[in-house]
Protein backbone atom coordinates (compact mmCIF):
# COMPACT_ATOMS: atom_id res chain seq x y z
CA UNK A 1 0.00 0.00 0.00
CA UNK A 2 2.86 2.35 0.70
CA UNK A 3 4.15 1.73 -2.79
CA UNK A 4 0.87 3.06 -4.26
CA UNK A 5 0.89 6.07 -1.96
CA UNK A 6 4.51 6.83 -2.86
CA UNK A 7 3.76 6.43 -6.58
CA UNK A 8 0.69 8.68 -6.45
CA UNK A 9 2.46 11.34 -4.41
CA UNK A 10 5.45 11.30 -6.77
CA UNK A 11 3.72 11.00 -10.13
CA UNK A 12 0.05 11.75 -9.48
CA UNK A 13 0.22 15.41 -10.43
CA UNK A 14 2.15 14.61 -13.61
CA UNK A 15 -0.46 12.02 -14.61
CA UNK A 16 -3.28 14.50 -13.97
CA UNK A 17 -1.50 17.13 -16.11
CA UNK A 18 -1.02 14.63 -18.92
CA UNK A 19 -4.67 13.58 -18.81
CA UNK A 20 -5.87 17.19 -18.82
CA UNK A 21 -3.56 17.97 -21.74
CA UNK A 22 -4.93 15.01 -23.70
CA UNK A 23 -8.52 16.04 -22.98
CA UNK A 24 -7.83 19.66 -23.96
CA UNK A 25 -6.18 18.49 -27.18
CA UNK A 26 -9.14 16.29 -28.07
CA UNK A 27 -11.59 19.13 -27.38
CA UNK A 28 -9.46 21.47 -29.51
CA UNK A 29 -9.46 19.07 -32.46
CA UNK A 30 -13.22 18.56 -32.15
CA UNK A 31 -13.84 22.32 -32.00
CA UNK A 32 -11.62 22.92 -35.03
CA UNK A 33 -13.51 20.33 -37.07
CA UNK A 34 -16.84 21.81 -36.03
CA UNK A 35 -15.75 25.33 -36.96
CA UNK A 36 -14.32 24.17 -40.31
CA UNK A 37 -17.53 22.32 -41.13
CA UNK A 38 -19.63 25.40 -40.33
CA UNK A 39 -17.30 27.66 -42.34
CA UNK A 40 -17.26 25.26 -45.30
CA UNK A 41 -21.06 24.95 -45.30
CA UNK A 42 -21.46 28.71 -45.19
CA UNK A 43 -18.94 29.13 -48.01
CA UNK A 44 -20.75 26.51 -50.11
CA UNK A 45 -24.10 28.27 -49.69
CA UNK A 46 -22.61 31.66 -50.55
CA UNK A 47 -20.85 30.30 -53.64
CA UNK A 48 -24.06 28.57 -54.77
CA UNK A 49 -26.03 31.83 -54.49
CA UNK A 50 -23.36 33.74 -56.40
CA UNK A 51 -23.17 31.12 -59.15
CA UNK A 52 -26.94 30.88 -59.58
CA UNK A 53 -27.25 34.65 -59.89
CA UNK A 54 -24.34 34.81 -62.31
CA UNK A 55 -25.67 32.00 -64.50
CA UNK A 56 -29.17 33.52 -64.54
CA UNK A 57 -27.70 36.82 -65.66
CA UNK A 58 -24.96 35.69 -68.05
CA UNK A 59 -26.54 32.66 -69.73
CA UNK A 60 -30.04 33.94 -70.45
CA UNK A 61 -30.24 31.99 -73.72
CA UNK A 62 -29.58 28.63 -71.98
CA UNK A 63 -32.29 26.61 -70.28
CA UNK A 64 -32.64 23.88 -67.67
CA UNK A 65 -29.82 21.38 -67.54
CA UNK A 66 -27.46 23.60 -69.54
CA UNK A 67 -27.77 26.35 -66.93
CA UNK A 68 -27.34 23.81 -64.17
CA UNK A 69 -24.19 22.49 -65.81
CA UNK A 70 -22.70 26.00 -66.03
CA UNK A 71 -23.60 26.62 -62.38
CA UNK A 72 -22.09 23.31 -61.28
CA UNK A 73 -18.88 23.97 -63.18
CA UNK A 74 -18.52 27.44 -61.69
CA UNK A 75 -19.26 26.18 -58.17
CA UNK A 76 -16.78 23.33 -58.41
CA UNK A 77 -14.04 25.63 -59.66
CA UNK A 78 -14.67 28.36 -57.10
CA UNK A 79 -14.79 25.92 -54.20
CA UNK A 80 -11.65 24.12 -55.41
CA UNK A 81 -9.80 27.45 -55.47
CA UNK A 82 -10.83 28.03 -51.86
CA UNK A 83 -9.84 24.51 -50.82
CA UNK A 84 -13.37 23.51 -49.84
CA UNK A 85 -14.19 19.86 -50.63
CA UNK A 86 -17.55 19.31 -52.33
CA UNK A 87 -19.35 16.35 -53.91
CA UNK A 88 -21.50 16.34 -57.02
CA UNK A 89 -24.58 15.68 -54.89
CA UNK A 90 -23.82 18.70 -52.71
CA UNK A 91 -23.39 20.85 -55.81
CA UNK A 92 -26.74 19.70 -57.17
CA UNK A 93 -28.58 20.26 -53.88
CA UNK A 94 -26.96 23.64 -53.24
CA UNK A 95 -27.70 24.85 -56.78
CA UNK A 96 -31.34 23.78 -56.49
CA UNK A 97 -31.70 25.41 -53.07
CA UNK A 98 -30.12 28.66 -54.25
CA UNK A 99 -32.28 28.62 -57.39
CA UNK A 100 -35.43 28.07 -55.33
CA UNK A 101 -34.46 30.97 -53.10
CA UNK A 102 -33.68 33.11 -56.15
CA UNK A 103 -36.99 32.24 -57.82
CA UNK A 104 -38.86 32.76 -54.56
CA UNK A 105 -37.45 36.26 -54.17
CA UNK A 106 -38.22 37.00 -57.80
CA UNK A 107 -41.80 35.78 -57.52
CA UNK A 108 -42.35 37.77 -54.30
CA UNK A 109 -41.25 40.92 -56.11
CA UNK A 110 -43.68 40.24 -58.94
CA UNK A 111 -46.51 39.57 -56.46
CA UNK A 112 -45.79 42.86 -54.71
CA UNK A 113 -45.82 44.67 -58.06
CA UNK A 114 -49.16 43.09 -58.98
CA UNK A 115 -50.69 44.06 -55.65
CA UNK A 116 -49.44 47.64 -56.01
CA UNK A 117 -50.95 48.04 -59.47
Amino acid sequence: MTFINDFVSAYGLTIVYAALTAIAGAVGVWAKRLIERYRDDKTKREVAEICVRAVEQVYRDLHGSEKFQKCAEAMAEMLAQRGVPVTELEIMVLCEAALAQFNGAFSRQSVVKCEDE
